[in-house]
Parts: structure tokens; C-alpha cells; sequence
């Protein structure tokens, strides 16, 4: 078997089989197959494609690159989520410790922000003392202890992977459906979770822009953990404006600590969002039987301050300031706070992710190398959303800012986010559909 055979093989559209693909792999690790023949592999996927069967091969073949995280001693069913990356997307902070105070076992490797897109890492590491890069060992003590977890991705799990993700990134081969579907389905399945929920973008500040190539991501995710023995459901959610009204680290621990407090609430879109993920929870790990049930669960962790005080105890777990939940406002004192205004009254017609992501980023609050350092504590607060009324001389939303070196950028960038309109408009869906064993259902 050579690698530039199945090059050519994959360029002209052609099936690779379980051992072809396991070739690869095993070959990019040990140092038999070149960088640029990896390069030439990737692609000719993102030209060719690869058929289901072929999606999970490459997953598992990847998967078996490395350490597996062996968490059978905790009791329970253990479920991880995963979002694909999104705006003002603070969900994993108020989901995680719900679920566990609902009786839920929670146990998440996670990663850092990249981009326009904000990771939980990074919010977790903007309160004081926080230490992430946490064994597997210390991942266990954890949930045994407190029944919630969130660390950094282990370094020994999957390293085919880490590998070819950096090298997806400057080869421009990222935008593949079976190599996004594999990267990310083999890093969960290496994490030793038994359930996985997928919180999968649409939209502008998304990866997948359409519904259509989102659909696609989903049921190819689904159908992997399906073929895998792993009980997976996809959730598509709208990205085309930002989730939550903060953007940025601290501002979204502001958030997920309001949303768990109980003074963000129901008919808000990141509380909604944050109960229905948390629903799905529930039932993939059997704590529930039915979604109604799940909702009067997590409604009495709520109400009972559980969920708050579980975020405490992981907080502190990983060697951080608990006062700080007490009183987050702490983690967003600025240089300086400016106010942009509506030029005009009428309806706010769209809220470009995209734009408010790039723009908070370049405040400080994100990187564009994995090693870039960031400002936790600065961001963007939105006051208004896709349908709201605005008079002219309005607040539509207020900038954070400790460094003013890229601020005309920002500002004129995420000025240019928000569009304004004369007539009403209708604020778009936030949950799409829902794919559970590759079947699409009614959203939400």
C-alpha cells in the first residue's frame, strides 16, 4: 500500500476502505506519510467527500491514534456536549452544573476560542485561580465528588488529530464536512463519555452558513456516534446573531451566572437555549424520561440556587475564586466602557455574529493564533436584538475596552453589524431542528 495510490484514489471520487484510511493515519503518526501528503489527502476530500461509512472509518482509525480517557468508575451516564462554535455562546456554564444538580453526570473536555468564536476555557480561565489543564485522574476525582467537570482537551488523546487540524488550518481544508465531523467525533469519543449532545451553528457566525450544510454536519455526527455505540443528538441552533447580549469572558461568566440566578429568564435566548441543551442532557443520561420532566427538574435547580452552587463547587475544584460567582461584575471592570447609538429609529433588522464576534475579538477578547494571549475582561454588551424597536440617539450596545490600539477597527466593525430598518421584523428561529439517530424533527 502507498499513500500517493490512495491520493489518487480519493481524487478521483473513489471509496477508501477501513484499512486504506487506518494506513493513513497510523502512517501521518509514526512519520511514514509526509505533511504534504496529508495535505494532498485533505484536499481531496474537501473536493471528492467521503460517503458516511468512510466518515467513520477516518473517525475511528483517528480515534485509536492515541489514549482513550477511561471513565467507567463514575457512576452513572456520563454526557458530554459540544457546540461547534458560536457568538455571545455561554451555554456549557449554565448547562453543565444544571444538569449535575438535577442528578445529571457531567463530564467535558473543552477548548479555547479561536477566531470570532469564544471557548469555554477562556471564560472559565478569566476567573482568578482557575487551572484547566487537569488529568484524566483529577477530570474523575471531580465528578465523583461534585458530578460536573470541564478541563482542557488531554494531550495523549487523539494526537492524529491535533496534527491535522493545524495543518486543516493553513492548507485551507477546513471547510469539510467528514474532516470537521471526524475531528470533533473523535476527540468526544476519546473522552470516555457514554452520550453526546451536539449543539450544532447556523448562520453567519457559524461555520455552517446554510441550513442545509448544517443538516449535513449533524446527521454525519449522529450517524458516527450511532455506528460507534455512542448515543449522540444533534441540536441545530441559529448563529446568525450573537446568543447571549455579552460577548466576551468575563462578560459571558457575568451572563451564565444571571441565567442561573434566575435574572435572565424564560423568553430570553440564551436562557431558552440553555434549558432545551439541558433538557436533551437529561434524558441522554436517563435522569428524565420525558421533556417535561426534565424541565420541572432543572426549574427546581434553579429556583433552589443548586445550579449556582454547583458552578461554585467546580469553580473552586479547579483552584479557583468561588467569590468571584458571588459577584462577577468583579471580572469586567474596564479602562473604559463607549456607548454606540442607533443613527436612525425604527427596527433593528440584523445583528451580524460574525461582525460582533471579530469586532470583541480584536478589543482583546479572542486570539488569532491558538498562542495569542487575551483580556478577559473586555467585550461587548448588546442592548438590542433582531426585531427590537430602537429610537435614534439609542444605545444598541456598549464596548469594554482596556487597549485602544485596534478600536477604530472594532468599533467600525461592529458598528456595521447592526442594520436598522423602518418596517418591523420578525426575530428568526433560534432552534432549527433536532437529529436523533439520523432523523430530523420538528424544531422546538
Amino acid at each position: 500500500m502507498r499513500m500517493v495510490d490512495l491520493i489518487i484514489k480519493k481524487k478521483r471520487g473513489e471509496e477508501l476502505s477501513c484499512e486504506e484510511l487506518n494506513y493513513i493515519i497510523a502512517g501521518y503518526c509514526a512519520g511514514d506519510v509526509e505533511e504534504y501528503q496529508m495535505s494532498a489527502f485533505m484536499m481531496a476530500v474537501c473536493f471528492r467527500g467521503m460517503t458516511r461509512a468512510e466518515t467513520a472509518h477516518l473517525t475511528e482509525a483517528m480515534l485509536h491514534s492515541g489514549a482513550k480517557a477511561d471513565l467507567s468508575s463514575i457512576a452513572g451516564v456520563k454526557v458530554d456536549k459540544h457546540s461547534t462554535g458560536g457568538v455571545g455562546d455561554t451555554t456549557t456554564l449554565v448547562v453543565a452544573p444544571l444538569v449535575a444538580a438535577c442528578g445529571g453526570v457531567v463530564a467535558k473536555m473543552s477548548g479555547r476560542g479561536l477566531g470570532h468564536t469564544g471557548g469555554t476555557l477562556d471564560k472559565l480561565e478569566s476567573i482568578p485561580g482557575v487551572r484547566v489543564e487537569r488529568s484524566v485522574a483529577e477530570l474523575r476525582e471531580i465528578v465523583e465528588r461534585i458530578g460536573v467537570c470541564v478541563i482542557g482537551q488531554s494531550a495523549d488523546l487523539v494526537p492524529a488529530d491535533r496534527r491535522m487540524y493545524a495543518l486543516r488550518d493553513v492548507t485551507g481544508t477546513v471547510d469539510s464536512v467528514p474532516l470537521i465531523a471526524s475531528s470533533i467525533m473523535s476527540k468526544k469519543l476519546a473522552a470516555g463519555t457514554d452520550a453526546i449532545l451536539l449543539d450544532v451553528k447556523v448562520g453567519s457566525g457559524a461555520f455552517s452558513k446554510t441550513m442545509d450544510s448544517a443538516l449535513e454536519l449533524a446527521r454525519t455526527m449522529v450517524g458516527i456516534g450511532k455506528r460507534l455505540n455512542r448515543r449522540t443528538v444533534a441540536v441545530i441552533t441559529d448563529m446568525s446573531q450573537p446568543l447571549g447580549m455579552a460577548v466576551g469572558n468575563g462578560l459571558e461568566v457575568l451572563d451564565a451566572v444571571k441565567v442561573l440566578r434566575g435574572e435572565i429568564g424564560r423568553g430570553d435566548l440564551l436562557y431558552e437555549i440553555c434549558m432545551l441543551l439541558a433538557r436533551h442532557m437529561l434524558l441522554l443520561g436517563g435522569v428524565a424520561e420525558t421533556e417535561a420532566e426534565a424541565a420541572r427538574k432543572l426549574e427546581r435547580a434553579l429556583e433552589s440556587g443548586e445550579g449556582l452552587r454547583r458552578l461554585k463547587l467546580m469553580v473552586e475544584a479547579l483552584g479557583g475564586d468561588a467569590a468571584y460567582i458571588d459577584h462577577p461584575e468583579r471580572l469586567v471592570r474596564t479602562r473604559r466602557r463607549l456607548e454606540v447609538t442607533a443613527r436612525r429609529s425604527g427596527y433593528v433588522e440584523t445583528l451580524d455574529a460574525l461582525k460582533i464576534g471579530a469586532a470583541s475579538s480584536m478589543l482583546g477578547a479572542g486570539r488569532a493564533r491558538k498562542g495569542d494571549a487575551i483580556d478577559h475582561s473586555v467585550g461587548i454588551e448588546l442592548h438590542k436584538r433582531v426585531g427590537d424597536p430602537v429610537a435614534s440617539g439609542e444605545p444598541l450596545m456598549t464596548l469594554l475596552i482596556n487597549d485602544e490600539a485596534r478600536l477604530d477597527e472594532a468599533l467600525a466593525l461592529a458598528d456595521a453589524a447592526y442594520s436598522v430598518g423602518a418596517e418591523p421584523v420578525a426575530a428568526p428561529a433560534m432552534v432549527r431542528a433536532v437529529i436523533d439517530d439520523d432523523e430530523t424533527e420538528a424544531a422546538i
